[in-house]
């Protein structure tokens, strides 16, 4: 599970370094354990908390496609 929160957690700052308007649609970089710095003129954001709530969703899903998959 850890490995995972990594993963996330990585995929989420280089995510939202590349394409900060889409993301801020969805709300990451938002919730109150994220922070955001400005360094330089640009805007950095380490989405601490985004990265715990989107792990617990890929973890939900996961574990329904787990327990419907017919064929596993």
């Amino acid at each position: 599970m850890i490995r995972w929160v990594a993963v996330i957690f990585i995929g989420l700052t280089v995510f939202y370094a590349l394409i900060p308007w889409v993301i801020e649609k969805l709300g990451v970089g938002r919730l109150p354990a994220d922070v955001r710095f400005q360094l330089f003129g640009r805007i950095f954001v380490l989405p601490f908390g985004s990265t715990v709530l989107w792990s617990a969703i890929a973890f939900l899903i996961a574990e329904i496609v787990k327990r419907t998959c017919l064929f596993c």
